[in-house]
């Protein structure tokens, strides 16, 4: 008998009067604001513009959702269209299954319809974004907490999550794959934001940074997973896409690095660089104001001098071009 575990909760959703909160969709909104907040402050650092993160999440969000319900429609059609279940289900996107893979996909088309109706460089505002991701995935993964779905395999350890009794799960102690994914999630974040301190990334190379970490994690969590899942020479699906991204990931990484080295200078050609800022204040500073100009040696009789009539007696106005 397991005395310890992580409860889950009695239900997944909220009633605030006539509105229902879901949790699962509680947890993906908060992850998109964090991104984006978060996304917002690396990209001012990096010399962009504040909003403009925000501004392409307007496409990226939607694009990712799409794409992510795909992903996981597809894999899982089985669920939507055997005998027995209703498609309509395929559009009830707050009951759970979203596919990070389609997600990203999509989710980049759509980030680079925005990027380029503003003319900014995709690789480097996914940069900018990278960390804020896996922090939107980290929280994320708690949806699966609230709908007692995407869990490991029985066990007794003192983290396990109890699952309760219900349609396609049996009562009992899991591992909490939800909560290492998390967990995993969060330290890939901080990985990217030290690498990139570290290493200066550039052109897309923090992002490609995040997709491998997420991709060597996602490979060995979704192998303890029980859900059903289709299966390719004994791996899950997931384990295989995994794997393959991991290496185009690694080898974008490598190739830009020769191609491409450093960061790029401006990420925004119409933002002025926080240190271009200052200096812009202080040269207005030390420039002499008119003031000072007039009280300058000489200043004085320069004006004379430029008051004289000239040779054939008509006044001569000053030149103040």
């Amino acid at each position: 008998m397991n005395l310890a575990y992580i409860p889950s909760p009695s239900t997944g959703v909220i009633e605030l009067g006539p509105i229902p909160l879901r949790g699962y969709a509680f947890c993906i909104i908060i992850g998109v604001f964090v991104a984006v907040w978060f996304g917002n402050k690396r990209w001012i650092a990096r010399g962009g513009k504040a909003g403009t993160v925000a501004d392409i999440a307007v496409w990226a969000v939607p694009f990712g959702l799409v794409g992510g319900r795909l992903y996981h429609v597809i894999t899982d059609y089985q669920l939507y269209f055997s005998d027995g279940e209703n498609w309509v289900d395929a559009f009830k996107i707050w009951e759970g299954g979203l596919g990070i893979w389609g997600a990203i996909a999509l989710g980049a088309v759509g980030a680079w319809i925005g990027c380029r109706r503003r003319g900014i460089p995709l690789p480097a505002w996914a940069d900018a974004l990278a960390p804020g991701i896996a922090f939107a995935q980290a929280i994320g993964r708690w949806g699966n907490w609230f709908n007692q779905e995407l869990y490991g395999k029985p066990t007794d350890l003192p983290w396990a999550v109890k699952i309760s009794e219900g349609a396609n799960r049996v009562e009992g102690t899991y591992h909490p794959t939800f909560l290492y994914e998390s967990l995993w999630c969060v330290g890939v974040a901080l990985l990217v934001i030290w690498a990139d301190r570290r290493f200066k990334l550039g052109h897309g190379r923090a992002f490609a940074l995040y997709v491998a970490a997420y991709c060597a994690g996602r490979g060995w969590i979704e192998y303890m997973r029980v859900d059903e899942a289709h299966h390719v020479l004994g791996l899950r699906l997931n384990v295989w896409t995994a794997i393959v991204v991991f290496v185009l990931a690694v080898t974008y990484i490598v190739i830009s690095a020769k191609k491409r080295p450093g960061r790029e200078e401006i990420v925004e050609p119409d933002a002025v660089r926080p240190d271009e800022q200052d200096g812009k204040d202080s040269t207005s500073e030390d420039a002499p104001s008119e003031e000072s100009t007039e009280d300058a040696p000489g200043a004085e009789a320069t004006e004379t001098e430029a008051a004289e009539p000239e040779s054939d007696g008509s006044p001569q106005k000053a030149d103040r071009s």
